[in-house]
């Protein structure tokens, strides 16, 4: 009996080993896949896109021949933003893709002596293709809308009057869209944001500001973003929602696998000791392997088709191989009814837990803990001394 356990704690920790480097590899071919992948969908698309407000000075004249450049508030701004979700797939990732609207309406009051005002408006990405871009200062039209980006526009507006500029564009990108008020901590007055999606499940990157307001459009939402003062050192953003990551996945599954097998050794063994099944190391080594099968085909698989059918196609298979294997062993009762069960449950239900990756540990533990608890209420009377002398007899 001893040698038997020690040949299937052997085989245990062989498929272990297994399973970590098919896990490595897994984790290798993602990020290369992620790395060449982004590359070229960065060319296509462009990245992440951060929009910053845009910087009025004034050069006021101190003393008799200097000049000190001073800062000109916005002193409202009226911003639109519709944000189109496009999420593609490619191998083991999938990309959140997206078109973006965007139009700012920005007053400007110079409070400053001089007459003569200068903006800078920095484009969201130096990677990113602008459609329609469009800029009017006073109702006059920008000619150079590189001039905005790359440095100053200069333009006339006499002390103590207000103007209005006018800037809107199309572009896409890739990740995440934020609009930041400056480099700093800054004051804003008479601000009002008002986004637009085509998705519902919304989220907002970390140091951003939510929401004032949320309505549901069917599909996507309206939000709205307002405050006569603020002083905030966080912008306004949206995280695009991801779907489930056939890569990542692959990878949480294959290296959880020796957990599943030992839940699942742990079971056969009491079972087939209770019931005086005889199953040989050997046995125990191809039931191992056809745990293998399992996340050796759905590794290489997912990256092909969806991860439902994929799943599907790798239980399908590795419940075929145990139940036909072990009907030539012990009948087909015992690889039906039993193994049969008992495969579902520590394979298929345990892998199928791991899909939601925030609550798969506490899956996982309750499984153990009603595990533990029927096999101490199956074994509870046993005389395991007898069983065991017989077994080593």
């Amino acid at each position: 009996m001893l040698k038997r356990l020690i040949a299937i704690i052997f085989i245990f920790c062989s498929a272990s080993v297994a399973w970590m480097i098919l896990g490595a590899t897994l984790v290798q071919r993602t990020s290369d896949s992620g790395s060449s992948q982004r590359e070229k969908l960065t060319a296509l698309w462009g990245s992440d896109q951060t929009q910053s407000a845009p910087q009025v000075s004034a050069q006021v004249t101190v003393g008799k021949h200097g000049y000190e450049t001073v800062a000109v508030p916005i002193r409202s701004s009226r911003i639109k933003v519709k944000l189109d979700l496009e999420q593609r797939r490619d191998g083991l990732l999938w990309y959140n893709l997206y078109n973006v609207r965007f139009f700012g309406r920005y007053r400007i009051r110079n409070d400053t002596s001089s007459r003569r005002l200068s903006v800078h408006f920095a484009l969201p990405s130096t990677d990113g293709t602008y459609a329609n871009f469009q800029a009017f200062i006073g109702g006059k039209r920008v000619t150079d809308p590189t001039a905005l980006d790359q440095g100053y526009v200069n333009f006339t507006l006499p002390p103590h009057e207000e103007d209005s500029m006018d800037i809107g564009y199309r572009s896409r990108g890739m990740g995440t869209w934020m609009y930041r008020f400056g480099a700093g901590v800054e004051s804003v007055n008479d601000f009002a944001l008002t986004m637009t999606t085509n998705f519902d499940a919304i989220d907002f990157p970390p140091q951003t500001l939510p929401p004032d307001g949320e309505t549901p459009l069917r599909p996507g939402w309206r939000l709205q973003w307002r405050a006569a003062t603020l002083v905030t050192g966080n912008g306004i953003g949206m995280a695009f929602p991801y779907p489930l990551q056939p890569g990542p996945l692959a990878q949480r599954i294959t290296f959880w696998a020796p957990v599943a097998l030992f839940f699942y050794f742990f079971v056969m063994l009491a079972i087939t000791t209770l019931r005086k099944i005889d199953l040989h190391p050997v046995n125990y080594f191809f039931l191992a392997a056809s745990f293998f099968a399992f996340h050796l085909l759905f590794a290489y698989l997912v990256d092909r088709i969806p991860i439902g059918a994929a799943f599907a196609i790798c239980s399908a298979v590795t419940m075929f191989l145990t139940i036909s294997y072990l009907r030539l062993v012990v009948g087909w009762r015992f690889a039906a009814v039993e193994n049969g069960l008992a495969q579902l449950v520590y394979l298929v239900l345990f892998s199928y837990a791991l899909f939601n990756e925030g609550s798969s540990g506490l899956t996982i533990t309750i499984g153990a803990i009603v595990t533990l608890f029927a096999i101490m209420e199956l074994t509870g009377r046993t005389r395991w001394s007898e069983h065991l002398a017989e077994a080593a007899a």
